[in-house]
């Protein structure tokens, strides 16, 4: 009889990720766990079946081969059924349930652990995430310790088989009706015990290192972003894959520009006189130097738009805008000739005060109905 599909028997896609995978087993596990079903012979098939599905496609190389060959591709897989009878089957669920890694004797892939996934904390400038950049980043690590080739026992010896839980790294409780299984004392749920450890790494096969990585920073990044070094984490244990590196990228502070996505703000001051009669000023973008013109009359605040001079994101088609607002500066260290010119100004406008100051006249006419109300 011809085997179903593992997708098929879990009930997800074929890109379905490590977690969704795990999620359909659990709801498949509980639903058709022998015990639950006492009256219904089929369910202690269904449940094998499930456990069958999910310990080829939880593991990366038994995935793949699967993927790629189908069934035939499993044959020279170590431990790929789903045999073992009902009490491998019964283990299978409080594992999930329990936190365990996994069922089966011998010390097969329930002891191999996939590394820890590591985190970087890399500060770049404004420049750099705009622009792009490669750099380079060193990070302590644990790298496979050498004399004993990640064995955790001394040169010229062998881990041996557990003799306490046969190699499986869990030890099997019976209370009443249920069977529990918890990590064995005896080995750590390693499944190996070493008689002679490797005096490098006390037997652990792994060791602190620190290893140097250059890293390409792609123009557009921005706060927060994330970038994946594939298999630069911390190395598995028992020949386990390795984890991945993700590097987090953080914006330093900038003199002159604030980014919001891809847009860029900056102030600029201008003199009193500069925004009484107007003019052109030069403002500074990522690209260089670019002129502005500043009509007369214009008030302290107003927004001036250039565009295409922000920054293109890693996701986008086109360049964000400069936002440059300006500042009417109001003169300071005024000499008595300079306080004499502005008090003439002043006197000069006052007769017709809502013609050169509109808003003040506006203002105040709203501050008088507020007080007539």
């Amino acid at each position: 009889m011809s085997k179903r599909d593992f997708y098929e028997i879990l009930g997800v896609n074929r890109d379905a990720s490590d977690e969704e995978i795990k999620k359909a087993y659990r709801k498949l596990a509980m639903k058709h766990h022998p015990d639950r079903n006492p009256d219904n012979p089929a369910a202690e098939e269904k449940f094998k079946e499930a456990k069958e599905a999910y310990e080829i496609l939880s593991y990366a190389q038994k995935r793949s081969a699967y993927d790629q060959y189908g069934h035939a591709g499993l044959d020279q897989q170590a431990g790929m059924g789903g045999g073992g009878g009902f009490a491998d089957a019964f283990g299978g669920i409080f594992d999930e349930i329990f936190g365990g890694r996994g069922g089966g004797g011998g010390g097969g892939r329930s002891n191999i652990y996939r590394g820890a996934d590591l985190r970087y904390n890399l500060e770049i400038t404004l420049e750099q995430a705009a622009h792009g950049t490669e750099t380079k980043i060193r990070i302590p690590t644990m790298e496979v310790c050498d004399p004993c080739k990640g064995s955790g026992a001394k040169a010229g010896t062998q881990p041996k088989t557990c003799p306490t839980c046969g190699g499986s790294g869990q030890v099997r409780l019976q209370q009443g009706f249920f069977s529990i299984q918890q990590t064995c004392h005896k080995c750590h749920g390693t499944g190996r015990f070493i008689a002679e450890p490797c005096k490098s790494c006390d037997g652990a096969g792994r060791i602190k290192q620190h290893k140097t990585l250059a890293v390409k920073i792609p123009a557009g990044v921005d706060e927060g972003d994330r970038i994946r070094l594939s298999g630069e984490g911390e190395h598995g244990v028992n020949g386990g894959p390795p984890g991945d590196l993700y590097v987090q990228i953080h914006l330093k502070q900038h003199t002159v520009f604030t980014r919001d996505h891809n847009d860029l703000h900056c102030e600029m001051p201008i003199s009193f006189t500069a925004a009484a009669l107007g003019g052109e000023i030069e403002i500074p973008t990522l690209d260089g130097a670019a002129a502005i013109k500043i009509p007369a009359e214009t008030q302290s605040g107003r927004v001036f738009r250039l565009r295409g001079k922000g920054i293109k994101g890693v996701r986008s088609h086109t360049h964000g805008d400069l936002m440059c607002h300006v500042v009417v500066e109001t003169p300071v260290n005024l000499t008595d000739r300079q306080k004499e010119l502005l008090r003439e100004l002043e006197e000069s406008s006052r007769d017709n005060n809502a013609k050169h100051n509109p808003r003040s006249k506006s203002w105040m006419d709203k501050v008088k109905d507020f007080f007539a109300e």
